[in-house]
C-alpha cells in the first residue's frame, strides 16, 4: 500500500518524506489556505521535495472552470494529480482530463456508486472519505471493502485512495481492504512507529547494555 501524506504543511512533508515512508502528497483547499500561501507556489514547492503524485484541487464548480484550472495546475509539475470534486461537472472534467492524459483524484467519495461513475470516466484515484462517514454513523471500512470488489469484478485501474483518515485503526483496516493508497495526516502517520512495548523493550535493551559496561 503507498503512502500519501495529507498536508500542505512543508515542513511535515521535509519530516514525513526523510521517513522513508511517504509516496506522496495530497492537498485540499483548507490545507492550503493553512499553508499561507497560494495553491501553484505550495504545488512546486512540493514538487521540490516529492517524487511522486501531489493531489492540487480545483475550487470551480463548473465543468469549464475545472477544465481551465486544471490545465492551468497540470503546467507546474509532471507529478500534478487535478483533484476534482464528484458531481456532474466534476465527471465531465474529469471524463475530458482522461482523454488528455492528466491523472485525476476524484473526491468526496460517499458511495460505491460514486466510485464507479469515478473509474468510468477513467478517474486515476478515487478518495472514499472514511472518517466522515464513521462521524455519521456508518462504516467508512465498508465502503473501501466495495469498491475493492467493484474495481476487481471489472479489473478498473482506477485506485482507491482511503482519505479522511483519523487515526492508526484506519489506516490498518484500509490495508486489510486492500485499498491502494491511504492519504494520512502527520500526526497519523508518527502514531504508526508507536507501541508501548516497543518502547519498554527499547528502554530496557539500553539499561542491560550500560549494565554490562560497568
Amino acid at each position: 500500500m503507498e503512502f500519501f501524506i495529507d498536508t500542505g504543511d512543508l515542513e511535515e512533508i521535509k519530516t514525513a518524506y526523510s521517513w522513508g515512508i511517504v509516496d506522496g502528497v495530497t492537498t485540499n483547499p483548507s490545507l492550503v489556505a493553512k499553508a499561507g500561501i497560494d495553491q501553484k507556489t505550495l504545488i512546486k514547492n512540493i514538487s521540490e521535495i516529492v517524487d511522486g503524485p501531489i493531489s492540487a484541487e480545483v475550487i470551480s464548480t463548473d465543468s469549464k472552470g475545472m477544465l481551465e484550472e486544471a490545465y492551468e495546475l497540470a503546467k507546474i509539475h509532471k507529478n500534478v494529480v487535478i483533484k476534482l470534486p464528484m458531481t456532474k461537472d466534476g465527471m465531465i472534467a474529469c471524463n475530458q482530463l482522461s482523454k488528455d492524459g492528466i491523472k485525476t483524484n476524484v473526491t468526496l467519495i460517499f458511495s460505491a456508486n460514486q466510485a464507479l461513475l469515478a473509474a468510468k470516466n477513467g478517474a486515476t484515484y478515487v478518495s472514499p472519505f472514511i472518517g466522515r462517514l464513521d462521524d455519521i454513523g456508518q462504516t467508512g471500512m465498508q465502503l473501501i471493502g466495495e469498491i475493492r470488489e467493484i474495481f476487481d469484478n471489472f479489473a478498473f485501474e482506477t485506485k482507491i485512495l482511503a482519505a479522511s483518515i483519523r487515526h492508526s485503526d484506519h489506516v490498518k483496516a484500509s490495508a486489510i481492504m486492500a485499498s491502494d493508497v491511504a492519504t494520512v495526516p502527520f500526526k497519523v502517520l508518527e502514531q504508526l512507529f508507536h507501541h508501548p512495548l516497543t518502547k519498554i523493550g527499547l528502554e530496557k535493551f539500553l539499561a542491560d547494555h550500560e549494565k554490562s559496561l560497568k
